[in-house]
């Protein structure tokens, strides 16, 4: 029997930009051929997809790493690179992604949902790009961008019509086994569940049926709702059952009376998510074949998995229950499939620790991702970029003087203003447009 595996780490990373190609057109009877130097393919994205046919995190404990392919270089002749291929990673229903940090980014709790753990890098423009009236014959292309990266933290809430939630040892796995065809390991012992079992429960006739998901809970314990015990790993699994059972123990020799049980799990329900109490609940007496003939007041239902006493009464009123907690839900949610990407990221400008003016942001660092950025035309490329996000802005914003050092990507450069309004003259300018900021 496969492992289940509920908490897994994933290490994403995207594919790389190609990068873009300096070319000449060179052919017999073509005088000065112009740039014809291709552009670099995208890198391909990762993505997170929920996909029913997969019951747990187990493929993600021992190898997380999910790497998509990387765009192909440009070439000559306007030949452009290939795109590198997306991965689609299949998740369980139910996956929530987190940072290491332990913020939650995204949730996946419908078959479908799909959300872009990273994004590829954009494939650099050949130099055929920046042809124009003002450059004939640049020199310079893009280089490819790299592919974003990152490890996250990924948790299984799973996805059930029914949890079954009581005390250790109460009867939940005989009865999961007793109503459905799943095969839970059984003892007489406590906490022999250690992982969620789920059993398929079908009521009605061929024609008219209702089929619900029912959830073995492992037993809960006083002080669940702050993490004793495996507390919080335990009840995360309960948060999106449309129907709770709570399991009160009527055996004669149980160790709590059923008074006592039903206090203490209602409470660490509610003090772990209030809004679990709001549920459709059923709360239901175990093993009545040990309860010496006497029926608490408390249970809405009685039963015994041995005997099986009240087990269609309770098929029964757990497929009532679930149809009208699926039809008040989808009328208030709308269950198309949810495409998630992150927002796209703002251009910042920070302060180091040597007292430079760090420019922060996939757009600025793209702006000056050039091939040769010691060619006058590239540099001229990288200031009009840097501009055009306002990045000049940002940076008088911050407070930055006259020969302050800024870092934007692999690029350092002393900062400058333009004299000109000065009364000096634009012949004595250095040789870069009269309205941009520069390099020295």
């Amino acid at each position: 029997m496969a492992e289940f595996v509920d908490e897994a780490q994933l290490h994403a990373k995207a594919g790389d930009g190609g990068a873009g190609s300096v070319s000449f057109r060179r052919e017999a009877h073509v005088d000065r051929g112009g740039p014809d130097g291709g552009d670099g393919g995208n890198g391909g994205d990762v993505w997170l997809v929920a996909d029913r046919n997969q019951a747990s995190l187990l493929g993600f404990r021992d190898h997380p790493f999910r790497r998509a392919t990387s765009g192909v270089h440009g070439m000559g002749k306007k030949r452009h690179g290939a795109g590198g291929k997306d991965l689609v990673v299949p998740v369980p229903v139910g996956t929530v992604i987190k940072t290491l940090d332990g913020e939650q980014v995204c949730d996946l709790p419908i078959e479908g949902d799909r959300w872009l753990a990273a994004d590829g890098g954009h494939g650099g423009f050949g130099n055929a790009r920046f042809l124009s009236n003002r450059r004939r014959a640049p020199r310079f292309a893009e280089q490819g961008e790299a592919g974003q990266e990152f490890w996250f933290n990924m948790e299984l809430k799973l996805v059930a019509d029914v949890a079954l939630v009581g005390f250790p040892n109460v009867g939940k796995s005989t009865l999961i086994a007793s109503i459905s065809a799943a095969k839970p390991k059984i003892a007489d012992y406590p906490f022999t569940t250690l992982v969620p079992n789920l059993g398929v429960v079908r009521y009605g006739s061929s024609d008219d049926y209702v089929e619900y998901v029912v959830a073995d809970i492992p037993g809960l314990i006083e002080g669940a709702a702050e993490g004793k015990g495996l507390g919080h790993q335990f009840l995360r699994h309960i948060e999106r059952a449309r129907v709770l059972v709570v399991l009160l123990d009527l055996a004669e020799g149980a160790e709590r009376t059923p008074q006592e049980q039903l206090a203490t799990l209602l409470d660490e329900l509610g003090r772990y998510q209030p809004s679990l109490l709001e549920r459709p609940r059923v709360v239901l007496g175990s093993r009545a074949d040990l309860s010496g003939g006497v029926e608490d007041h408390l249970c809405d239902l009685v039963v015994s998995s041995v005997t099986r006493q009240g087990l269609d009464a309770l098929i029964a009123l757990l497929a009532e229950k679930v149809a009208s907690a699926r039809k008040e839900q989808a009328s208030v949610e709308n269950s198309t499939i949810r495409v998630h990407r992150p927002a796209k990221e703002a251009v910042v400008v920070e302060r180091g620790d040597d007292g430079s003016y760090i420019v922060i942001g996939r757009a600025a660092e793209r702006a000056v991702r050039l091939s040769d950025l010691t060619d006058d035309g590239a540099l001229d490329e990288a200031v009009r970029r840097l501009e055009k996000l306002g990045v000049d802005r940002l940076l008088s914003r911050a407070g930055v003087k006259e020969g302050d050092r800024v870092v934007v990507g692999e690029l350092e450069f002393s900062w400058w203003r333009d004299q000109a309004a000065e009364g000096i003259s634009p012949n004595e300018l250095p040789r870069r447009p009269k309205r941009a900021k520069g390099v020295t």
